[in-house]
């Protein structure tokens, strides 16, 4: 590692901290201002079907001219979660989709409307104040509806409701041939259950219709420590199975310990503590839970819905401790943690050659979901493969649906669990492909999945084995897509990001 390389990756908390904290605070600020005024306004259901009308006449436009490359949206690489950037954008056709609003909410059908580029902190602080809430609401601030339809979505709720997928009510889409066109479980059924984990490539996003759920002030938050991995799976298993349990989560911090939270919805806080862990100056979420370890008994306190909703934002999970390394120092805390989080889009903008290559080669970023009783088989084979703590554990139940899941269902909803696994593994004899093939033939072999938005080492036919491809190549003809967008595996491959 050259001098300038060592300066760039080690010191990269001082461009950080002095260019994109202030960054990411203006731009936060101006697109809240920006999204609160038109859904006061009430000008995005008519704005709607005009910019739908743009994206429609952009892809007949594409027809006309004879098809000569495939499509893909027109938002940068850089804007998306993921830590790649995408290569294929480079050279497709772009479609301009400017879709951020909230299009309705309707008490009386409990549904809310929205466009694909709406952002998950965008939609709980519209609903909060009207009282309700969705009932699968990913963590991340910058999550976009969009991204988590057509890649997927996860919370502490999934044990009850599912993932992202299954509270989505219905989708608008504009196809290859320009056609605008709505989907569900009775119209267009099979483009409904096609449309997530497509990536895009089925056509365009142009809204989303959402199960709602009335929300209450507060979440009752449990704490259990608990040690030894036996003890930690058997524990997970009976929470998870537990639906008067509202939200599940696992932080493991070894191999060996453990906190096991369980929350329930309230509006009264009666004796217990509240806990506004969403201000500036309170400690990183997984930092203070990891502080229960010493308390050995469990402990209960009440969050504010919103503040546990986005508990892992200003984090971003631990990824933040990796690149403000004084982050979760109290005087940091309290005198700039009002900037934080940077946001991920900024973060990778400005990504050098040198951290890019840092992050593929000594960096893991994975989510992987597996069969709840492949659990612990699956946690000492990541263990003995990378020693990489804390673990996000976050169970989920997967009904039996059509879809790319088909084939790892059985014919009972089942209950599955997502194994988060994010920073530098400890092995020695770690190396990022081969390892990472590694853990991805382990996934298939238990019949698991692998999130998308992480780096994939698979072969055309091995995802094709991990994912079920029958519905959707047969719908990829129907719609005439083949020629019109890539399929899944040349958007995710690691050939296909940079």
């Amino acid at each position: 590692m050259g001098c300038l390389d060592y300066i760039i990756i080690n010191y990269r908390w001082v461009f950080v901290c002095i260019f994109l904290l202030p960054v990411s605070l203006f731009y936060n600020i101006w697109f809240y201002l920006r999204n609160w005024m038109v859904f006061k306004l009430s000008s995005a259901p008519n704005q709607h079907k005009n910019k739908v009308e743009y994206v429609q006449r952009q892809i007949l436009k594409w027809n006309i001219d004879g098809r000569r490359s495939k499509m893909c949206t027109a938002r940068p690489g850089w804007q998306t979660i993921s830590f790649r950037q995408p290569a294929y954008k480079k050279t497709s056709t772009k479609i301009e989709v400017n879709l951020v609003d909230i299009l309705n909410v309707d008490v009386q059908k409990k549904v809310v409307i929205v466009e694909p580029l709406v952002s998950m902190g965008q939609l709980s602080a519209t609903l909060s104040p009207l009282g309700w809430t969705i009932p699968v609401l990913p963590e991340i601030d910058d999550l976009t509806v969009g991204g988590i339809v057509m890649g997927t979505g996860i919370e502490s709720s999934s044990h009850i409701y599912g993932l992202f997928q299954h509270i989505c009510l219905s989708y608008e889409l504009v196809l290859a041939d320009g056609t605008i066109t709505n989907c569900s479980p009775n119209e267009n059924a099979e483009l409904f259950y096609s449309v997530p984990w497509s990536y895009g490539t089925l056509g365009i996003l142009t809204a989303v219709e959402i199960q709602m759920i009335p929300a209450k002030n507060y979440v009752e938050l449990i704490y259990e420590p608990v040690w030894g991995i036996d003890n930690i799976v058997t524990r997970f298993n009976e929470v998870s199975r537990d639906k008067t349990n509202e939200f599940v989560e696992v932080i493991m911090y070894s191999d060996n310990e453990a906190v096991v939270m369980t929350g329930t919805q309230t509006d009264h806080l009666g004796s217990t503590k509240l806990n506004s862990i969403g201000r500036w100056y309170k400690p990183w979420f997984y930092k203070y839970v990891q502080s229960k370890l010493k308390e050995i008994t469990i402990t209960k306190e009440c969050i504010p819905l919103r503040d546990y909703y986005h508990r892992h934002t200003r984090s971003i999970f631990w990824e933040l401790q990796d690149i403000i390394p004084f982050g979760n120092n109290i005087i940091f805390r309290f005198l700039f943690g009002w900037l934080i989080p940077p946001k991920i889009s900024l973060l990778k903008l400005t990504q050098t050659e040198a951290i890019k290559k840092l992050y593929e080669e000594h960096h893991v970023i994975q989510d992987m979901l597996v069969p709840a009783d492949k659990l612990e088989e699956s946690l000492r084979f990541f263990n003995d493969k990378l020693q990489l703590y804390p673990i996000w554990l976050c169970p989920f139940i997967l009904p039996t649906n059509p879809g790319m899941l088909n084939s790892r269902s059985d014919r009972d909803e089942k209950l599955y669990v997502d194994i988060g696994i994010y920073g530098s593994p400890k092995v020695e004899t770690f190396q990022s492909r081969e390892t990472t093939r590694e853990i991805e033939k382990h996934v298939i072999t238990v019949n698991g999945f692998q999130m998308l938005y992480a780096d994939t080492y698979m072969t055309r036919e091995e995802f094709r084995t991990m994912f079920d491809h029958s519905l959707y190549d047969d719908l990829r003809k129907k719609l005439q897509c083949e020629d019109a967008f890539p399929e899944v595996y040349d958007k995710i491959s690691k050939q296909a990001r940079i």
